[in-house]
């Protein structure tokens, strides 16, 4: 039977819209950066402690003192673990994201529920919204809006969207139809029946729904740092790379406090603006000595007179810590870098160097494919790390026309699997004979990488190891800490690798002949920009056309950042700068 072109028809659709809806995506992004930015102004400048007060008052108010303390102690230690910052640009992302799911879920679940005709469309279309993989919005998202917070906002109110209008739509259906009934016949309007009666009566539902639009706003962000959303999400996309456990856990400890926060906070609200509820705390009876004490809950209007002075008094603290915009007369820049070794490396050694220069550098984490489009969308400035002519033709002969390559830097890398240093096989095609010592795997990296795709569709036929092995698809430190277990065991491995790696330096291994040249000839890693960068940044084009590494000087670089100084990468280029004074000197000037 035929197959079904779907997959083609999508793309020709997402390229359609592409080409000619760029006008509707360029507004699209403004306002959503605009709304972002602001939100994440307004967040990150009081100081941590300030704004932890004002969500401690307002957790008093809605839950009691014991939230209030726990929420205060909770935020702080966000803050003493070094996340404030990603932890701010996180909640920004959250809520512009949820506030635009609600504005289009809660009228629509309205609708659903006072129309079957609407009810009867919505339904098959939220379904297919709720079992879709999250990961599949980001595609879409990243050809229309590029890189950054905004295809993150927009894949995140699609995943987010369903459970607003299911529980908005459930709670209007559940109104008793009596009541509902009742009010038409005293001749109110349809309008006022709803404002008056089916909305009151349903809304510890509706909140409900709020609630959870929140949580899974919360749960797609994280995910959406995989295109360069930045906030926790980038914090834990950075240290699942870079098999960093200690950096994952304390952002995803952020992550946690942060949903357990509005998860507490949001529910409470419902529970005070539902009538029914309000009208069971009223009846209940009251409490006394230290139970009445823990229950204890302000007013309304002595609680919001404190989160009024709290807001007040970090406003001006907050203005007074002002730098005055110092950064406003810095060159801004964004280098984007996926997570490899050398490509970490590089760019945080340009980083270092470009700082002491006046540029205002950005460092951004993506996979290759939505960093290329971020290059070609001119949301990312620099790329250092391009594999050509073969690794990364495909996306650069996608994006050519809308990047500059500024040449290579480094011009003798190369592609290879690799296997212990005692193993007998020497070559390639000597795996094909006995795949069980291996246990027929092939220990790969990221999907997106080039390397295997050139792997699974060149080297794997050519060498008789399709059927025989499974290329596993993972991430690059995935793949060292498998390799770190198997040498550490002397057990046989086989696994995708490449020069320039410290891996060859650390680990007792040794990289396979291919004779059939399956994984082409050596490779140049190229800079690439944006397009108008030369002109944009015509000295430091010159710089990096003079740009130079041999491996006597970056391996040592990418031992001390990927080992010594994990996690501390201006310490290891502090340190590599001092052991090579003169090597960036010699380009800047």
């Amino acid at each position: 039977m035929r197959k079904i072109p779907i997959g083609d028809w999508v793309n020709d659709a997402v390229d359609y819209l592409t080409d000619h809806g760029r006008p509707v995506f360029d507004a699209i992004t403004d306002a959503v950066s605009a709304l972002v930015n602001g939100l994440e102004s307004v967040l990150g400048g009081p100081p941590a402690l300030a704004l932890a007060g004002i969500v401690a008052v307002l957790g008093w108010w809605l839950r009691g003192p014991l939230f209030a303390v726990l929420s205060f102690l909770g935020l702080a230690l966000i803050d003493n673990l070094g996340e404030w910052e990603s932890a701010m640009s996180t909640l920004a992302l959250v809520l512009v994201a949820s506030i635009a799911a609600l504005v289009v879920g809660v009228p629509l679940g309205i609708l659903a529920a006072r129309k079957a005709g609407v009810a009867a469309v919505v339904q098959p279309v939220l379904d297919f919204m709720q079992t879709m993989p999250a990961f599949v919005y980001l595609i879409p998202a990243i050809f229309f809006f590029g890189v950054g917070e905004v295809p993150g906002v927009i894949a995140t109110v699609i995943f987010a969207l369903p459970p607003g209008v299911r529980l908005t739509q459930l709670g209007i259906s559940q109104v008793d139809k009596e009541m509902v009934e009742a009010a038409d016949a005293f001749g109110t309007p349809p309008g006022r029946t709803l404002t008056r009666v089916q909305l009151p009566l349903a809304l510890g539902t509706i909140m409900t729904g709020v609630n959870q639009v929140i949580m899974l706003s919360l749960s797609m962000v994280v995910i959406a740092g995989m295109v360069g959303a930045g906030g926790l999400g980038g914090e834990v996309f950075g240290a699942i790379t870079q098999l960093d456990v200690g950096r994952g856990f304390e952002a995803g400890l952020s992550v946690v406090i942060l949903a357990i926060t509005l998860d507490r906070l949001t529910g409470a609200l419902g529970v005070r603006l539902s009538p029914v509820t309000r009208a069971r705390a009223a009846a209940a009876p009251a409490t006394h000595g230290w139970r009445g004490a823990l229950h204890y809950r302000p007013r309304p209007v002595f609680a919001l007179a404190g989160v009024l002075v709290l807001a007040l008094v970090s406003a001006g603290i907050g203005l007074a810590g002002d730098d005055g915009g110092q950064d406003g007369g810095k060159k801004q820049l964004t280098i984007g870098y996926i997570p490899w070794d050398e490509d970490i490396a590089v760019s945080h050694l340009w980083k270092s160097e470009l700082e002491k220069r006046g540029y205002a550098v950005k460092l951004q984490q993506v996979d290759a494919g939505p960093l290329y489009s971020g290059l070609a969308g001119g949301q990312i400035d620099l790329f250092l790390d391009a594999w050509l002519p073969a690794t990364h033709a495909d996306y650069y002969a996608r994006y050519k026309n809308k990047i500059e390559d500024l040449g290579a830097w480094y011009d003798n890398a190369s592609m290879q699997l690799a296997v212990p240093k005692d193993d007998p096989a020497n070559s390639v095609a000597d795996l094909a004979a006995n795949p069980g010592r291996y246990k027929g795997r092939i220990i790969g990296i990221e999907p997106s990488a080039g390397e295997m795709k050139i792997v699974k569709d060149k080297v794997m036929p050519g060498y008789g190891l399709k059927g025989k092995y499974e290329l596993i698809q993972g991430s690059t430190p995935a793949m060292l800490a498998e390799l770190t277990r198997a040498t550490s065991a002397k057990q046989p491995i086989v696994v995708t690798l490449w020069k320039p790696h410290w891996a060859y330096s650390k680990f007792p291994i040794k990289p396979l002949a291919d004779p059939k040249g399956s994984f082409g000839s050596a490779e140049k890693l190229h800079m690439l920009a944006r397009d108008g960068f030369g002109k944009d940044f015509p000295e430091l084009t010159g710089w990096l056309k003079k740009f130079r590494m041999a491996d006597q000087q970056l391996f040592p670089l990418e031992d001390l950042i990927m080992n010594k100084y994990k996690g501390q990468e201006a310490k290891a280029v502090e340190e590599w700068t001092k052991a090579n004074p003169g090597f960036m000197k010699k380009i800047t000037g």
